[in-house]
């Protein structure tokens, strides 16, 4: 049965709890800067939770931060292993030479089309990157699955939540079950319902009170033990379904 682990903090304050070398896959979608810049004009809706406020779930995640997060990104993850990084086309060129700089070989990026139109102003949205990095090198499982990846957007759901069945994917190509699967921006926690059906662990994390609560509710019910699990512990941040192997 796959171990869970949760945690309230900052992404890379939490990152370096972690062990070195000690992690399968990193897979993971930041609040990008750049989202900031579309909400302030009205070409998104993904930091809002009504109409007339900006998002309380999350807070942006600044570019000159990204060097201290893929050091330490790189740092946790074994040797032969992969990091996906969900991003705009804006931040993809930001984020890229930066990953390399940390050691991390960049493969391509992948598109992820969700198969109807968002918002924007010149075209609109119906795509999004998924930045494909290697530390050493790994095989992927499945040579045949094409670097256009079609699943449906989900709408109505935790601001910016990624389909299951994309995260599937990738999580299903860049592990074996019993793994360690790491998100440090889990919002609802996608990318751990995608760990646990693929039969690896999870270790997730946010800055949200709102992601933890709503993480762990959903990977709750994606269990099929008969496990009881305890109310959450909020402030100062961690919950456990079961302690993930590969932490400190």
């Amino acid at each position: 049965m796959p171990d869970v682990d949760l945690t309230r903090s900052d992404a890379v304050t939490w990152l370096r709890t972690l062990r070195s070398e000690s992690v399968d896959l990193i897979i993971t979608d930041p609040p990008y800067e750049s989202l900031e810049k579309h909400r302030a004009i009205g070409t998104t809706t993904r930091l809002k939770v009504s109409k007339a406020s900006s998002n309380r779930w999350f807070s942006i995640f600044p570019n000159d931060r990204f060097p201290e997060l893929f050091a330490e990104t790189h740092r946790v993850l074994k040797p032969n292993t992969h990091f996906y990084l969900f991003c705009d086309p804006e931040t993809a060129f930001i984020a890229k030479p930066i990953a390399e700089a940390a050691g991390f070989r960049f493969w391509k990026p992948l598109v992820w089309d969700k198969k109807s139109i968002g918002m924007g102003y010149h075209y609109r949205c119906q795509y999004e990157f998924v930045l494909f990095f290697e530390k050493g090198k790994r095989r992927l499982r499945d040579l045949s699955v094409p670097d256009v990846i079609s699943v449906a957007r989900i709408r109505n759901g935790y601001p910016s939540e990624k389909p299951v069945a994309l995260a599937e994917t990738l999580v299903r190509q860049s592990t074996i079950p019993g793994e360690l699967v790491v998100d440090p921006f889990m919002g609802s926690g996608s990318f751990g319902v995608a760990a646990i059906r693929a039969g690896c662990h999870f270790a997730g994390n946010d800055a949200a009170e709102e992601a933890l609560v709503c993480a762990r509710a959903r990977l709750a019910t994606t269990f099929t033990s008969e496990r009881v699990l305890g109310s959450p512990e909020i402030e100062g941040g961690q919950t456990s379904l079961a302690m993930a192997g590969g932490l400190a």
